[in-house]
């Protein structure tokens, strides 16, 4: 660790405390998993067909992982892998029917994650808690009274998915919460979606951008987590809101929802062309704005967000 970390963290913190946590999701009741983000398990049965996907490949990487499976990595639930299913339900006392369902999936995630995580047990943070994800290098750091107190490995939102850049906080706190979020779900206000802070039955993704937009922990270490963070906790997801590193800036119409959205609805508004909440939902509010935006700039008329506006904007 730099020489200057204890004095630079505190001062990003700092920064990050100015700026405002949007207000919206305070209703804790109505968060629950929407179609823009979800992260759903898909029970896999045996079919002819056989079912295929990218869940399977998961599947045959952790039976690999476990010494159950030895065949080739196909993506495909054929007969090789549901016997390895099988094998693997019965020495687990699952019923071994080849069905994998949230209980499978879940007994396959804590033995593939328990090699890879750390159970070392430390006393809870005593000072003020925020959370930074940073997901360009995919962890998540909690700080206490804004000194580094602990940091976890985390999977980030796939290039066609981006996690939530943004300032935020927790609204809702949940112990198995559903289907694909493991053991612990932190719910954050982010206004066009559902998003947070959850465990999952995919550890072999931990590391990586995999997810619809949600922050993937080991279920270990969300477990951990989990009652050290109070509702209201700051969180602050930094990276580029146009989506992983190296992705270009997208186009952007009406119907679109985002963190570029909400880049694009904040640097409009700072110029004085949007004046309505900033909420990551390319509405008429926007596109009114676009309109008068490029007008102003002497680019075609149209309502879209291009190239063209990206660079006048200074994005």
């Amino acid at each position: 660790m730099s020489k200057y970390r204890n004095l630079l963290i505190p001062a990003f913190i700092a920064i990050f405390m100015m700026l405002p946590i949007h207000p919206s999701g305070a209703n804790e009741v109505d968060f629950h998993c929407c179609p823009f983000n979800e992260d759903i398990d898909r029970v896999l049965i045996p079919s002819n067909p056989p079912m295929q996907g990218e869940d399977v490949t998961t599947l045959q990487l952790e039976l690999q992982a476990l010494n159950y499976y030895n065949g080739p990595i196909t993506g495909v639930y054929g007969p090789m892998t549901q016997t390895s299913v099988k094998s693997f339900q019965s020495k687990n006392n699952l019923i071994p029917d080849g069905v994998v369902n949230i209980e499978t999936w879940h007994n396959l995630a804590l033995q593939v994650e328990h090699p890879v995580t750390k159970t070392e047990k430390i006393p809870p943070p005593t000072g003020e808690i925020a959370i930074i994800v940073d997901t360009t290098k995919r962890k998540l750091t909690i700080f206490s009274d804004g000194q580094p107190y602990k940091q976890f490995n985390i999977a980030c939102g796939k290039p066609s998915t981006p996690s939530p850049v943004g300032t935020w906080k927790v609204v809702h706190k949940a112990t198995n919460w559903g289907t694909g979020f493991g053991t612990r779900w932190l719910g954050l206000n982010v206004p066009w979606g559902k998003y947070g802070i959850h465990g999952t039955n995919k550890p072999f993704s931990i590391g990586s951008y995999a997810s619809h937009g949600c922050i993937r922990m080991h279920n270990t270490s969300v477990e951990q987590l989990y009652p050290w963070v109070p509702r209201n906790t700051p969180v602050y997801i930094i990276g580029s809101p146009f989506g992983v590193p190296g992705q270009s800036h997208g186009r952007l119409v009406r119907g679109d929802r985002g963190s570029d959205v909400y880049e694009v609805q904040r640097t409009l508004k700072r110029l004085g062309y949007y004046e309505q909440d900033l909420d990551g939902i390319f509405g008429h509010g926007l596109e009114t704005a676009i309109k008068e935006f490029r007008k102003a700039h002497g680019l075609p008329m149209d309502n879209c967000v291009d190239q063209e506006v990206y660079k006048a904007l200074g994005l």
